[in-house]
C-alpha cells in the first residue's frame, strides 16, 4: 500500500454538462439524480471510487450559472465552496457545444483562486462529435485554462473513462484511503431517495414547474422483510403548479411516484412503499426562511 493514492476531486461545470452522470458512470451505480434539465443537482455530494491502488473521492456540485433567485445563489455557493481543500479540480465542459458565458465565468473563477489545486479539463459528450470536431473544441476550451492537461470522454457511453481515472490518479497524493472501500457516497439513503423523487418530477413535468419544486422527506421507516415505507411532500410555488403535478385524477403524481419508487428500490435493493403529497410554499426560491427549511442555507 506504499503507492496507494487518495484524494478529493471537485467536478465543476455549468448546468447540464454531465457531472452527476459522470459520477454514476464511474461508480457503476446510480447515487446521484440526473435528468435532461439543467440544475438537477442542488447540493454537493461525494462519489467514492476505490480501486486496488487508489481512492478517488469525487465532489459532485451544482452547475455554476448566473443566478436569477436566491436558490440559484445557493447553487453557486455550494459549487465554489466545494473547491476548498480538494486535490484536483476537474473543469467539466460539454465538448459538443462551443464555450459560452457560463464556461467563461467558471474559467474566470478558477484563474482567481489562491493556492489552487491541480486543474484538469474534462471534455465530456465526445460521443456527439467527430474526431475533427473534438480537436476543434479541445482547442477552444483549452484556451480557457492554459497549461492544464485535458482528457476527452463520454460519461454516457463510458468511452475514455479509464483514461480519465488513470490521469486523475497520477495527480493524487500518496496517502491512505479516507473512506471504507465499500462506501460509495456520503449521503444517507433517505437523502438519495428524496433526490430520486425530485429527479422523477424533473423528467415528467413541464418546463414551468420543475425548478420551482422542492422535496421534503417526512417519513422513512423500515418494515423488516416487507421493505421500507417512505412519505414525502412535494412543494411548489403556485396553486397552478400543484394542479400540474397532481394531474387529472392524480395520474401525474402516480407516474412520478412509480418512477421514483423503481429508482429507490434499485438503489436500496429492497421493496419500497412510497406515498407522495403536494403543497404550495409561495415563491420559496426567494424566501430565505423557506430555503432554510428545505436545507438550503444562503450565506450573506
Amino acid at each position: 500500500m506504499n503507492d496507494f493514492h487518495s484524494g478529493f476531486i471537485a467536478i465543476l461545470g455549468k448546468p447540464n454538462v454531465g457531472k452527476s452522470t459522470l459520477v454514476n458512470s464511474l461508480l457503476g451505480q446510480k447515487i446521484a439524480a440526473v435528468s435532461p434539465r439543467p440544475q438537477t443537482t442542488r447540493r454537493r455530494q461525494l462519489g467514492i471510487l476505490t480501486t486496488t491502488d487508489a481512492q478517488l473521492v469525487f465532489v459532485d456540485t451544482p452547475g455554476v450559472h448566473t443566478p436569477r433567485h436566491k436558490l440559484g445563489k445557493f447553487f453557486n455557493q455550494e459549487a465554489e465552496e466545494a473547491l476548498n481543500g480538494v486535490d484536483i479540480i476537474l473543469f467539466l465542459v460539454d465538448a459538443s457545444t462551443e464555450p459560452d458565458e457560463d464556461d467563461l465565468r467558471i474559467a474566470s473563477l478558477l484563474s482567481a483562486l489562491h493556492n489552487k489545486p491541480d486543474l484538469m479539463l474534462g471534455l465530456n459528450k465526445t460521443d456527439l462529435l467527430t474526431a475533427d470536431g473534438l480537436a476543434s473544441r479541445r482547442t477552444a476550451f483549452e484556451v480557457l485554462v492554459p497549461g492544464s492537461p485535458s482528457v476527452a470522454f463520454s460519461a454516457t457511453s463510458r468511452a475514455g473513462l479509464n483514461d480519465l481515472v488513470t490521469q486523475l490518479i497520477s495527480h493524487l497524493p500518496v496517502r491512505p484511503a479516507e473512506y471504507p472501500e465499500e462506501q460509495l457516497t456520503d449521503l444517507y439513503e433517505r437523502e438519495i431517495a428524496a433526490e430520486f423523487i425530485r429527479e422523477a418530477a424533473l423528467i415528467f413535468l413541464r418546463d414551468e414547474v420543475p425548478h420551482a419544486l422542492a422535496v421534503r422527506l417526512d417519513e422513512f421507516t423500515e418494515r423488516g422483510e416487507t421493505g421500507a415505507f417512505i412519505s414525502a411532500t412535494l412543494f411548489v410555488e403556485r396553486e397552478s403548479q400543484k394542479g400540474i403535478i397532481i394531474g387529472e385524477d392524480g395520474a401525474m403524481l402516480k407516474k412520478i411516484g412509480s418512477a421514483a419508487r423503481k429508482e429507490i428500490e434499485a438503489m436500496s435493493g429492497r421493496k419500497v412503499f412510497l406515498e407522495l403529497r403536494v403543497k404550495v410554499s409561495k415563491n420559496w426560491r426567494d424566501d430565505e426562511d423557506a430555503l432554510r427549511r428545505f436545507g438550503y442555507k444562503i450565506k450573506k
